[in-house]
């Protein structure tokens, strides 16, 4: 028990051990701010809440604007050195927090707060499919992910204990804690292996690639949008479930403590085991309509509880938010295999960029949404819900063969075959005998 215990905690290489300790690095420092950060704000900064709210917003929207501009960047100067350059960005940004005194210093801190971070994630993306063994992608991602939620949680148990002091400069010092951090974790990726695309001469980075880019792939923007509907989950999970827990039910308010918790245990022990057996296109696919069943018995689950009363209501809720986090996991184990293998692997960081901008299109609306939903149509609204993650599974089969198509059309076997962790063999053949209700989709890319 114990030893298996100890093998589940090993990491699947050695690179992969210093990539997870990267993800616990950032997530330590981003989570200890997180957590304090609307006191901070309100209480440092001085600002209403409603400020809070614009500016958060604008920085949203420039993020969402600079997604693809950054994965251009990724990809013209390599990924290992724009995440490093994204890193000491952060810090020095976390550094200037405790000065900020007023609206327009927060929204401008806001903005570079997510769009450097826009730089770094698109980078971490680009970087990990680029630097690890086709057939360690899947397995090594579910560990950062693990690393990735203790990271958060610690963080987390950090911001509280600041909270706890109620001391204003214990408060202007947790903002200089996570710059340390960040500033630690470039260093971190600075001593990193070199990707291949680092490894270009001054000369290749200037040379354009040819064919079309990620925006004239329809397969890959749809798969993007409907990722980002299936990840309307972390909605249900974060917004719409203890909204209906409080309003609609008679469980007790603390009960959110212990599913939070749940959720954050079964997010650092379970990763790897969700992503066992993910590695291809086929399978990722699998994962997906697993998800989805998930998803859809939460749904059914969690409705039930307006008409239950006591230990039935507590239970039911519990088990609700089981299904929802193993929701959670499969999807994860999906979409990394999604970007292993239906990424241009030329442009890793285009890819990335593209699919932020489209994972966002396909969630944003979610939680006013679902929330108007399941606490105004109550059971029809859950099962409205329901019905969008269906068709959403229906959707997302033609949309992962029409953009592996595209790539057959326009990227070069041997580097396809050198990327996919099947070898692409097989994902081929499968689609060369699949039926082309796609077809449709392809031809808005020929005509351009």
């Amino acid at each position: 028990m114990i030893s298996a215990l100890l093998g589940h905690a090993r990491p699947p290489s050695r690179l992969a051990g210093r990539l997870s300790l990267q993800s616990l690095l950032f997530a330590l420092g981003d989570g200890a701010f997180m957590t304090g950060s609307a006191v901070f704000f309100t209480k440092i900064v001085g600002l209403s809440a409603a400020q809070v709210g614009v500016g958060l917003t604008v920085a949203g929207v420039a993020a969402f604007l600079a997604a693809v501009p950054m994965g251009k960047l990724v990809d013209r100067f390599g990924p290992k050195r724009m995440w490093a350059l994204s890193g000491a960005g952060m810090a020095v940004v976390f550094t200037v927090w405790p000065f900020i005194t007023d609206f327009t210093g927060f929204v401008v801190m806001a903005v570079c707060v997510e769009v450097i971070g826009a730089l770094g994630m698109t980078a971490h993306g680009a970087y990990t499919l680029d630097v690890l063994p086709p057939d360690e992608r899947v397995k090594s991602r579910a560990y950062m992910y693990s690393a990735l939620n203790l990271g958060f949680t610690l963080g987390a148990a950090i911001g509280g204990v600041a909270l706890a002091f109620q001391s204003s400069d214990v408060l202007r010092a947790l903002p200089w804690f996570t710059a340390l951090i960040m500033l630690i974790n470039a260093a971190a990726v600075i001593r990193l292996p070199k990707a291949p695309h680092d490894e270009r001469s001054p000369q290749e980075r200037k040379t354009r690639i040819p064919g079309p880019g990620p925006l004239r792939n329809p397969g890959w923007l749809l798969t993007g949008f409907l990722t980002g509907v299936f990840w309307t989950n972390q909605a249900v999970l974060n917004v719409v479930i203890p909204l209906w827990l409080v309003q609609q039910t008679d469980a007790p308010p603390v009960l959110l403590a212990f599913l939070f918790g749940t959720n954050t245990v079964m997010c650092i022990i379970l990763p790897m085991a969700a992503a066992r057996g993910v590695k291809n296109v086929s399978t990722a696919l699998k994962a997906v309509r697993l998800s989805s069943a998930l998803f859809v018995i939460s749904c059914l689950i969690t409705l039930a509880t307006h008409e239950t009363v006591g230990w039935a209501t507590i239970a039911l809720i519990w088990l609700g938010h089981i299904a929802l986090t193993g929701a959670e996991l499969y999807m994860s184990a999906a979409t990394w295999t999604f970007e292993a293998e239906l990424m241009d692997p030329r442009r890793r960081g285009a890819y990335q960029g593209a699919s932020e901008l489209t994972i966002t299109l396909g969630k944003v609306g979610a939680p006013a949404a679902y929330t108007f939903l399941a606490l105004n149509w109550g059971a029809a609204g859950w099962l409205v819900i329901a019905g969008v993650i269906v068709l959403a599974t229906v959707f997302i089969h033609p949309a992962t063969r029409t953009a592996r198509r595209f790539l057959e059309r326009h990227v070069p076997a041997d580097v396809l075959a050198a990327a996919s962790a099947s070898g692409s063999a097989a994902d081929e053949a499968a689609a060369a005998s699949s039926p082309r209700i796609d077809d449709v989709v392809a031809a808005g890319d020929s005509r351009q």
